[in-house]
């Protein structure tokens, strides 16, 4: 992913959740997904599926039960 279609993901995350800080990061020495955080808590991966014509993208959050307490 480079850094113009990384924005556009922050941009629709950003409007879905209506949360301005909500940021896509880039990983380190991975360009098929990008990190994601609200403020400085790291809330999960962005993933890119290309294996079809059509682009998606694929977000996994972990919610850990100690969370939930």
């Amino acid at each position: 992913m480079d850094v113009q279609e990384i924005r556009k993901i922050e941009a629709y995350l950003r409007k879905l959740f209506g949360n301005a800080r909500i940021r896509v990061v880039p990983r380190p020495r991975k360009d098929d997904s990008a990190e994601v955080y609200v403020g400085e808590e790291f809330v999960g991966v962005l993933f890119v599926d290309d294996e079809d014509e059509d682009r998606s993208y694929n977000f996994q959050m972990a919610i850990l039960e100690a969370d939930l307490e």
